[in-house]
């Protein structure tokens, strides 16, 4: 099939190819005076698009020799930046970053997810209480996520036992349920730590290296001092970025866990109350 093609493809070529020549053979000498005038035409034409051409070449490598930078989009220069500054070096704060970013989305959708309404709540625990006893709460607490849900159902789990114990039941299960919304803290808070401390790390090596060329060199070149530090600070700078942004999402999430925290201690205490207001428990 395609040595079929072939043969059509050059037979079509020759047609073409041999069409103009007949024509212009069969044309007269006034109308080969004007085909000759229109092709000298053209040609000027084509020398001056070729002469502006070469113009706009030199003049762009002109620009480019004089070293302005290109309109770069920002990812881009992202990663131009990342490749100038020593991909292994650079590496270290970005893997820092993903890490920190990947744990502090997870704590912030478990965070969310744990949050309810807490006055509603305790509005359902005190109708339950006070129409179908402890049994119809604590279906209410099965129903229902978050660490103050599940605080309330080990409270009311030990009311038979006395208000001591329920109380005691509550505080000990708070701080099991406080352990679980701080998982991951102590490691979040090291990545932001290790982040700026990598691409210090990466900025003294590459201060070595630019010295050590200083010292091979035999003199000190301006260019060779600027183009090292440079590239040595790309480092701190990556790792400076990595830090604030993992310092934002870690503060956001401190914050949150404290106002659940608070919340857990008020509804709590709520509930004690209402163990001792309807009588579901011993004093």
């Amino acid at each position: 099939m395609k040595k079929v093609i072939s043969t059509f493809a050059i037979v079509a070529m020759v047609a073409f190819g041999f069409a103009p020549n007949l024509m212009a053979q069969e044309t007269t000498p006034e109308a080969e005076g004007a085909n000759v005038e229109q092709v000298d035409a053209a040609s000027d034409e084509n020398a001056a698009d070729n002469v502006a051409a070469e113009a706009a070449t030199e003049g762009t490598d002109k620009i480019a020799a004089d070293g302005e930078p290109e309109d770069l989009t920002f990812v881009q220069t992202l990663k131009q930046k990342f490749i100038e500054g020593d991909p292994f070096w650079m590496a270290l704060p970005l893997i820092c970053l993903i890490i920190g970013l990947a744990m502090s989305i997870e704590r912030v959708v478990y965070l969310n997810l744990s949050t309810i309404n807490s006055k509603k709540f305790l509005d359902q625990i005190e109708t339950a209480l006070k129409n179908g006893g402890v049994d119809a709460a604590k279906d209410i607490c099965r129903n229902t996520r978050g660490p103050i849900a599940s605080i309330f159902y080990q409270g009311l789990d030990r009311a038979e036992e006395g208000i001591e114990m329920v109380e005691k039941s509550v505080v000990s299960y708070g701080g099991v349920q406080m352990g679980l919304l701080e998982k991951g803290l102590s490691w979040l808070s090291l990545f932001i730590a290790l982040a700026p401390m990598l691409g210090f790390l990466g900025t003294v090596i590459g201060m070595i290296f630019a010295f050590d060329k200083i010292v091979s060199d035999g003199q000190v070149s301006p260019t060779t001092v600027a183009g090292g530090i440079k590239v040595s600070l790309l480092t701190t700078v990556f790792g400076l970025i990595a830090a604030i942004v993992l310092q934002i999402f870690y503060n956001y999430i401190v914050s949150k866990v404290d106002s659940l925290v608070n919340e857990m201690e008020d509804a709590s205490i709520s509930l004690v109350d209402m163990m001792l207001k309807y009588k579901t428990t011993k004093a």
